[in-house]
């Protein structure tokens, strides 16, 4: 493949940003639903940075903590405390108006520490004081508190396989549980599956309803969502804060709402409703929690506190205990804290099911917002880096991923809704990379390609310009008006004939170097050199509405340029050398032209070999340039010229004025209106008077033009001219 070929076929940056486009959005339906646990990781990233930008808010319900906090410990002694003492924070609690208490803690073994162990060795005696004192069983004593309150035990759901499964160990939630869908069973649901539940000891779980405790964090440590229903052999359990939600709101029934899924197919959740209350879920059923504040945006009371003092604030309000004591290792990180005890998050989690404004995640959403910010922004940024730089296409870029970020959290996030945008954000930044990258190297592609096209035939001025605008040059053939030159060395065989190769070859890249200087000075384009002859042309590959003055401009310095050359080459002994040069004016194709290993940028067309001839002309009417009415046409008056003859060239039909410049300006010339007149008569076949005014010309200032039209009035006196003569003389040579 031909250099223009692959040119032509180089991608541009937008067609680049296109590919990119369509490639992000072909990988964004292939994730399906699992989304990569990266994109995950850092959609949660987000999420928690809108959770800063929003800052803390009140809790939209009256929640206490009762906390075992540092200071209880210190008092009451280090954990875990006896159970009698826990029964009379459960009755204190109770006594004091509490709607509901969820304990977020678990009572697995019996209490070592209740005086009924140290009766267990004397049975009889044992048997009668456990009738007449009951507080001597403090595993018995706290399940009878928990039983006379409306309480919520915690448990923890194990999904490791550890061996130690016993069948009998269940929790036993009060919740009436029911699917929302005819025929479908609890095990089609694709809920976190567990292997076995921590069962409370059976003393102590008397409590009106239990649930568990499980968070699981993402890869950042952070809890993002929390699960309401876990699986176990197939029965869905609920949450603590679940459960305590509600016996808060008074109901009975919790209801799983089931996607749709075809036969036989594993059945994901849209959500669970607390009677008439519907909380959305993601398919594991896990709720996005939407968090309060950071530690302590709930109120919280100390548990050695509570115990020696009531307090008002616990009338009617949801309770919850649980500790913050460091050494009890129950501290979690959230998008708002990096420490916060687990207890807290219950208690957002409990809030935002009371209040019903859990945020929800809507995958068709995600879906369309992610692929309209690929496709629309990604095309608006190819766009702007295509025809802009990679600082401007920057800052659209930024603007782009703040638009959208802003959107994101004011339109969506603030009304309870979180859109993972991560993926649609990469994709434009890794687009405005990618346009770039390619801009850079399409760039850097046609900057080497001008330069080494150019570089020699161009002046470095017109060269920086093509590089700012390369879209200013065709590569592919296009019509133009152009103004084109051909010169060459008269006698160039029996010059190069009196020297050597080296002389000669020497001579050659002198005069070539200065007519190719002058050539680029005035913003022509140096098409080749044959030998000794120079093509030139003027419009190309810049447009350049003056390129027929330039051309002749650039004509008249060649000849001034060639005149002092040849006084110097002949103080130096060289030959003495004279030039012709040839122009023309008209619409010729230029562009890329040749073979599919070697071409040129260059002009053809009937316009171009006019111009060729016009400077072979020159031999004839003993002049030095030549050019043609259209290219004096173009000249607005700048120039001097004076026609030379009314010719047509050898393979042309039609005739063409030829002219001849003469200097710079408009002024008046005596000579020249003289000649005028001359060849007037000589058109209007007045041959005597022409004569007359020609002899007087010539003796005045003898010139080859004088005597070539001398001889042709001679001629045409003998042999008049036929009837439609037009004044114009067909040449048979080139």
């Amino acid at each position: 493949m031909s250099r223009l070929r692959q040119q032509l076929l180089t991608p541009t940056p937008f067609k680049a940003g296109l590919a990119a486009v369509l490639l992000s959005c072909l990988l964004f339906t292939s994730f399906g639903a699992d989304k990569p646990a990266l994109l995950q990781a850092l959609d949660n990233q987000l999420t928690s940075a809108m959770f800063r930008w929003r800052g803390a808010e009140l809790p939209r319900h009256p929640i206490v903590i009762v906390d075992i906090d540092e200071k209880s410990l210190a008092r009451i002694g280090q954990w875990p405390w006896s159970r009698d003492t826990v029964a009379r924070l459960v009755e204190q609690i109770s006594r004091q108006g509490a709607k509901v208490i969820g304990l977020d803690m678990m009572f697995i073994e019996p209490d070592r520490t209740s005086p009924k162990n140290f009766f267990q060795r004397y049975p009889q005696i044992g048997a009668g004081l456990a009738k007449l004192l009951p507080g001597l069983d403090h595993d018995q004593q706290l399940g009878d508190a928990l039983a006379e309150s409306a309480s919520v035990l915690g448990y923890a759901m194990l999904t490791q396989h550890d061996g130690l499964k016993d069948p009998a160990a269940l929790p036993f939630p009060s919740a009436n549980l029911q699917l929302a869908a005819e025929g479908v069973g609890f095990d089609r649901l694709t809920l976190i599956p567990a292997y076995r539940a921590t069962a409370n000891h059976p003393a102590i779980a008397q409590a009106l309803s239990e649930g568990f405790l499980n968070f699981f964090p993402e890869s950042s440590g952070a809890v993002h969502k929390v699960p309401l229903l876990i699986s176990l052999d197939g029965i869905p359990y609920p949450s603590l804060a679940l459960e305590v939600a509600r016996i808060a709101l008074g109901e009975q029934a919790l209801k799983v709402h089931p996607a749709p899924a075809a036969a036989g197919e594993k059945l994901g959740l849209l959500g669970v409703s607390i009677g008439e209350r519907f909380v959305p879920t993601d398919d594991l059923g896990q709720m996005s929690v939407n968090f309060r504040g950071p530690w302590r945006t709930f109120n919280y009371l100390s548990a050695s506190d509570l115990l020696e003092t009531p307090h008002a604030e616990l009338q009617g309000a949801v309770v919850l205990i649980g500790t913050s004591a460091a050494g009890l290792l129950d501290l979690q990180t959230t998008p708002l804290s990096r420490t916060i005890p687990g207890v807290e998050i219950h208690a957002n989690i409990v809030d935002n099911l009371l209040a019903a404004d859990p945020l929800k995640h809507d995958i068709f959403t995600e879906i369309g917002i992610t692929l309209t910010l690929i496709v629309v922004g990604g095309i608006l940024l190819s766009l702007l880096l295509a025809r802009t730089g990679p600082l401007v296409g920057a800052f659209g870029a930024l603007i782009i991923l703040l638009a959208a970020v802003s959107g994101n959290y004011l339109l969506l996030f603030k009304n309870g809704s979180i859109v993972g945008l991560t993926y649609p954000l990469v994709t434009i930044l890794l687009i405005w990379l990618l346009v770039t990258l390619a801009n850079y190297l399409l760039v850097e592609r046609q900057k080497q390609f001008v330069q080494g096209a150019f570089r020699h035939y161009l002046a470095p001025q017109v060269v920086e310009q093509l590089l700012q605008n390369p879209q200013q040059l065709s590569l592919a053939g296009e019509e133009k008006v152009l103004t084109v030159m051909f010169s060459d060395i008269r006698n160039f065989t029996s010059i190069s004939e009196a020297m050597d190769s080296v002389a000669l070859a020497d001579f050659m890249n002198r005069y070539l170097t200065e007519m190719s200087r002058l050539i680029m000075a005035e913003r022509g384009l140096i098409d080749k050199f044959i030998g000794d002859a120079v093509m030139a042309i003027w419009g190309a590959p810049l447009d350049d509405d003056e390129h027929a003055l330039q051309a002749v401009k650039c004509a008249l310095r060649m000849k001034e340029q060639t005149a002092r050359l040849r006084r110097q080459w002949l103080a130096e002994g060289l030959p003495e050398i004279n030039i012709g040069i040839g122009l023309n004016s008209g619409p010729m194709r230029v562009g890329n032209f040749g073979s599919e290993q070697l071409f040129d940028y260059t002009v053809i067309g009937d316009q171009v070999n006019l111009a060729s001839r016009l400077e072979g002309l020159n031999k004839i009417y003993g002049t030095t340039i030549l050019l043609s009415e259209q290219t004096r046409n173009q000249l607005a008056g700048e120039i001097l010229c004076r026609p030379i003859d009314l010719v047509r060239v050898k393979g042309k039909q039609q005739s063409v004025e030829i002219f001849e410049p003469l200097c710079l300006g408009g002024a008046d010339d005596p000579e020249l209106r003289q000649w005028q007149r001359v060849l007037a008569c000589y058109r209007q076949r007045q041959f005597v008077e022409a004569r007359r005014e020609l002899a007087i010309l010539n003796r005045k200032s003898p010139q080859p033009l004088y005597q070539l039209y001398l001889q042709r009035i001679e001629q045409f006196l003998d042999v008049p001219p036929s009837a439609d003569w037009d004044g114009c003389f067909i040449h048979q040579s080139k």
